[in-house]
């Protein structure tokens, strides 16, 4: 089974056609031809996956991954995935985490309505007691063989502080999930929004090592990063694969590929290739890199 990520950047359907790969860099104006070229180039970085099952990120709903599926990557030459889901989250722009499967689910899962009383935690401070944990959701997917904890984690800015404890709260969630399924093998993966300068004391603690196997650590220092922030020149391990002890243990060698062939052409330090219509800021797929791995054996493959 081959499982990949991929945060696709704002991708929204409005009316007949989905919006560019971009966040608050471009007027707020339709720039139909860019905004499509950047999703064929996302359509293009997926089809290079191979991905079985793929965990997306910044999804609005579901007709926006239906078209997506249907009018760009099956036009690229990708092979179906008859699994779609994108449940409603969190996020009031629709950034909600989603999936594309080969492989049909034994379930699928949305916790966007847990609350910190529902942990017996308290709100973060300023925040409301019914608010909340996810500021997106995680997604709950059990297939045969393993099951996946799609996240998006809020963003540690703009203000670090706050941001602290919502994310804390995200991560303690997500350890209770997992140790609630009961899964032995499980993986967490998307968009942890990991800051480019580590805290000694990271929010999402609770999800990471020795609770959980870092996958992309695997990889060589200076290989792992997964984004590219273009004004700030910084490069950061937003995305993570995390799995558990025993997924780890029965995939020694299992080593995470980087798929950085639709980012801008900003993002000097991957000297790869690049898909032929990417350009210095625009059009691009995405401004995240996409994540997969291959763990064969561990369910049917459709």
């Amino acid at each position: 089974m081959r499982i990949g990520s991929f945060n696709l950047q704002n991708l929204r359907l409005r009316g007949r056609g989905l919006d560019g790969a971009h966040d608050h860099d471009t007027p707020d104006r339709p720039e139909p031809r860019t905004d499509q070229t950047d999703r064929r180039l996302g359509a293009q970085v997926i089809g290079a996956l191979r991905a079985d099952v793929l965990a997306l990120q910044e999804v609005f709903d579901q007709a926006t991954l239906d078209h997506f599926h249907d009018a760009f990557l099956r036009p690229a030459g990708v092979p179906a995935y008859p699994h779609r889901h994108c449940l409603p989250g969190n996020d009031g722009r629709g950034q909600d985490v989603a999936l594309l499967s080969r492989i049909a689910p034994l379930r699928v899962g949305s916790h966007a309505s847990l609350r910190p009383a529902d942990l017996g935690l308290d709100a973060p401070p300023g925040y409301h007691p019914d608010t909340p944990i996810f500021r997106r959701d995680c997604l709950e997917v059990a297939l045969p063989g393993v099951t996946l904890f799609i996240c998006h984690f809020k963003a540690p800015g703009p203000d670090p502080e706050t941001a602290w404890p919502v994310r804390r709260q995200e991560a303690l969630a997500v350890r209770h999930l997992v140790q609630e399924s009961g899964a032995e093998n499980w993986l967490i993966l998307g968009d942890l929004n990991e800051p480019a300068t580590p805290a000694n004391d990271p929010a999402t603690a609770p999800v990471l090592p020795p609770f959980s196997v870092d996958l992309m650590a695997r990889r060589p220092r200076g290989a792992r990063w997964s984004a590219h922030d273009p004004w700030d020149d910084v490069y950061w391990r937003a995305d993570a694969l995390l799995a558990s002890p025993a997924l780890a243990r029965a995939y020694p060698d299992a080593l995470p590929e980087m798929h950085r062939e639709g980012l801008s052409l900003e993002a000097r330090r991957h000297t790869g290739a690049h898909l032929a219509q990417v350009g210095h800021h625009r059009p691009h797929a995405s401004d995240h890199a996409a994540l997969v791995i291959d763990l064969p054996g561990l369910g049917p493959v459709v």
